[in-house]
């Protein structure tokens, strides 16, 4: 069973963009520390890449970056760092976790580092938790909401009352579609409360959570004659704030229980799971939900006032606060928090009937967050396109892609774009969104589903307006979005020459990445018959060799930057192989130098504790750190993962032919 320096576990609450965008980039940051890793991820088809019990046990360091219940107490006892999924979507910040895990292993150097980071996750810890558990019932819901939105809103197709019997336009199959749709959105509540529930009490917590939910919906019932409770009078809901509050509280009610129940004889455990557990949270959970259901009802009719209110203020003040909040974290709490607020409404618009105010202001409602979240990744394809020269390629290819995201209703595919400059991306993406959710509320657009992009065009109402609205916010977005990486583009420019005005053939040679050359290790940088004591003076004497090489201009400096990467985390792999990697401003290039010792360094910490035969040792200019460097150290990482390459050169003692063989898995 192979053995993993790191494990993660990685979810967002849809599951969709954050989940995977966390993985690769703690798949490459683990990469560039030398270190093995496995990711499992939490998306919405479930959980992929499992971690088994022995690779927990092995690992030497957990991260979890989620947003959601990842089981993370099967980790316990092990050295982890547990945050939000948005803290690892860079390869720099995912670097930074896995540091800090491994500095619960007991690295001073490390911990040193990481003392004021910790300090600030403290105070937010508690905050985090709780958003965890309400992301958790979030991401379970969603699904149920998408699924009953769009077979609703497909129900209209045969016409806007086709579901009614009784209406000219009846069609059975439409009504059918209806009832499946009503269905699935009136569980909406009810799985939201379940699994915050869940997330915080366990499987125990289920059956309170859908209880607290179901009575949210409901509220109390009371006899419309005699004005005191009865079973078979009606209540009042309080819609999705009272799931969430029921949510919270059949959780926390459940380890209470736990610690009530803690003193019986372990033989009735299954006793307590069966019927102790059940029952009294069920009648606790119950009775609180029913006796707070007066002035939950008030609190959500307060708020559907206030958000009534905002539109009576006019389209440009309710268009402005769904677009900033839809595009300031691009899938992240306060994103999610307007787009819940929309699928609420909408639920509460479909249940009132088409034709009601309250049906017109729900589906214009969601028509606005809709189009606030197609925005952003849509504005990053425009810009990719006309401004292609200012982007990467690999900044182009990702906008190209966005085309579909967007148009789908994802928004996540944005978040690299905006991560790399939050200033002034962040605000381009928010006011592109604002003219779209204005423009959308001015054109009286109605949106009968919840999700689906474009593909539930053919039920909005007004949907070429909606389109137009879309559009026009994507090209204003992305025309700002140009204009700032022109700017950009233009500026960094103007500083190269003035950064390198001396040698030209040296700037030339630092600037050009050469893990593309074909010829990147060259075979006087290949040693295949030396004899080291240790590993630290098998590092002197490549720090040497590259000052005899012109690589670099001070030895001393090069192995200073050797140690204090060793002092981080062993670059020792496994099978006689390490990869230590030097970044320094006392290099001037690029470049990889190899050495062969037959009879293996001893003292190099590896992950199978054999010597080590090979090292390919990376020498990476300061300003080159974080791409020409990952880029190596990633292809290196990968070539040893194949057992020819490392066959061909453990067993060579031709400089030549090992230089070409490692120069072929750097192309």
């Amino acid at each position: 069973m192979a053995k993993f320096d790191i494990i993660a576990a990685t979810g967002c609450p849809t599951g969709i963009a954050h989940t995977f965008m966390a993985k690769e980039a703690l798949e490459k940051a683990a990469a560039e520390r030398g270190l093995t890793i496995k990711v499992e991820t939490h998306g919405q088809v479930g959980v992929e890449n499992e971690l088994t019990k022995s690779e927990i046990a092995g690992a030497k360091a957990v991260v979890v970056a989620a947003d959601k219940d990842v089981q993370a107490e099967r980790f316990a006892g092990k050295p982890m760092v547990s945050v939000g999924v948005s803290k690892a979507l860079s390869v720099e910040a995912a670097g930074k976790l896995i540091d800090r895990a491994l500095a619960a292993k007991g690295d001073d150097t490390v911990a040193a580092a990481a003392d004021i980071e910790d300090e600030v996750e403290e105070k937010e810890s508690i905050g985090h938790i709780i958003y965890k558990h309400l992301m958790n019932g979030v991401s379970h819901m969603l699904v149920f909401v998408v699924a009953g939105g769009v077979l609703t809103a497909v129900s209209f197709l045969w016409g806007i009352t086709s579901f009614d019997s009784t209406a000219s336009d009846y069609n059975s199959f439409a009504a059918m579609l209806k009832i499946i749709g009503g269905i699935a959105m009136n569980l909406m509540v009810p799985v939201l409360s379940a699994y915050i529930a869940e997330s915080i009490g366990k499987r125990p917590a289920l059956v309170p959570g859908f209880v607290a939910g179901m009575i949210a919906i409901q509220g109390l019932p009371v006899n419309a004659e005699t004005g005191m409770i009865d079973a078979g009078g009606a209540g009042v809901g309080f819609g999705f704030l009272g799931g969430i509050v029921g949510g919270f509280l059949a959780g926390y009610v459940i380890l209470l229980l736990e610690k009530v129940f803690a003193g019986l004889p372990k033989n009735l455990d299954g006793l307590k799971a069966i019927f102790l557990y059940p029952l009294f949270s069920t009648a606790i959970v119950g009775l609180v939900m029913l006796g707070i259901s007066g002035p939950m009802a008030a609190i959500n009719t307060a708020m559907m006032d206030f958000l009534k209110g905002l539109s009576a203020s006019g389209a440009v003040v309710l268009g402005l606060a769904i677009g900033c909040m839809c595009a300031f974290d691009m899938g992240g709490p306060v994103n999610k928090a307007a787009y819940v607020t929309g699928t609420a409404m909408l639920t509460e618009a479909l249940a009132a009937g088409v034709g009601t105010d309250t049906y017109n202001f729900g589906t214009n409602f969601m028509a606005a967050v809709s189009a606030a979240c197609i925005v952003p990744p849509l504005i990053t394809t425009f810009a990719v396109v006309v401004g292609k020269k200012y982007f990467s390629q690999e900044d182009h290819d990702a906008g190209v892609v966005n085309l579909i995201l967007g148009c789908t209703h994802i928004t996540e595919g944005a978040i690299p774009f905006m991560t790399k400059n939050i200033w002034p991306v962040m605000p381009i993406m928010m006011l592109g969104s604002s003219i779209a959710s204005i423009l959308t509320i001015m054109f009286n657009v109605h949106d009968p589903a919840p999700h689906g992009g474009f593909l539930v065009l053919p039920v909005v109402e007004n949907g070429p307006l909606w389109v137009l609205a879309i559009l026009i916010g994507a090209v204003v977005g992305g025309i700002l979005f140009v204009a700032f990486k022109k700017y950009d583009f233009e500026k960094n420019q103007k500083a190269a020459p003035a950064a390198k005005p001396v040698e030209a053939p040296k700037a030339v040679a630092v600037e050009a990445p050469k893990a593309e050359a074909a010829d990147f290790v060259k075979v006087e940088n290949v040693f295949v018959a030396e004899d080291f004591a240790s590993r630290d003076e098998a590092l002197s004497f490549v720090s040497n060799q590259a000052v005899k090489a012109g690589i670099a201009s001070d030895a001393d400096a090069v192995l200073n930057a050797f140690l204090a990467r060793e002092a981080e985390g062993t670059t020792g792999m496994m099978e006689g192989f390490a990869i230590p990697h030097a970044k320094s401003d006392a290099i001037t290039e690029a470049a990889v130098i190899v050495v062969k010792d037959e009879s293996g360094v001893t003292g190099w910490d590896t992950m199978d504790g054999a010597p080590v035969n090979v090292a390919i040792a990376l020498l990476i200019p300061g300003a080159q750190a974080g791409t020409t460097h990952l880029k190596i150290l990633s292809k290196v990482a990968e070539a040893l993962m194949d057992e020819g390459f490392r066959a061909t050169v453990k067993g060579s003692t031709d400089a030549a032919k090992i230089a070409k063989t490692i120069n072929a898995r750097l192309v």
